[in-house]
């Protein structure tokens, strides 16, 4: 059973209420690393711990959802074994993670519906990394030190 983890701040919350749901339903396991209301919160203090644990290999998978996604998405990029995707379709996180091998999928909440969302993350998880040139290019991501 995969595991993924999913961080959601305040604009966030109902999205992730709506994929936890879905995702058990289809067997997976789900870690919350996001606020549980719609108080506003700051983001960064979700997408770290869910960050995290994906670098670790507590989560197979990671899902961060706010507002726009932008900043959820900047926050768990500034960990250097996170690939994380804004992603608006399915085909962009079908994109992100034969192409680039993303572990993170970053939803703006307030821009899709649960529909399409359920079918973003559906394609996210099932998809998988094709390597070859792919893996050459992820390979030159990691900042090299002069």
């Amino acid at each position: 059973m995969k595991t993924v983890g999913i961080a959601n701040d305040h604009a966030g919350y109902e999205m992730k209420c709506g994929l936890t749901d879905y995702l058990l339903k289809k067997g997976y396991a789900v870690n919350n690393f996001g606020t549980d209301g719609t108080t506003a919160v700051d983001y960064p203090d979700y997408a770290h711990p869910l960050a995290l644990a994906v670098e670790k290999g507590l989560c197979d998978a990671g899902i961060s959802i706010c507002g726009s996604g932008n900043g959820i998405n900047m926050t768990v990029n500034k960990h250097a074994g996170i690939r994380g995707a804004l992603c608006w379709l399915p085909e962009i996180s079908r994109l992100a993670r034969a192409h680039n091998n993303a572990n993170i999928c970053s939803l703006p909440a307030r821009f899709i519906s649960m529909e399409t969302a359920i079918a973003i993350v559906d394609a996210f998880l099932s998809t998988p990394f094709e390597g070859g040139r792919h893996q050459l290019r992820i390979e030159k991501i990691k900042i090299q030190q002069a």
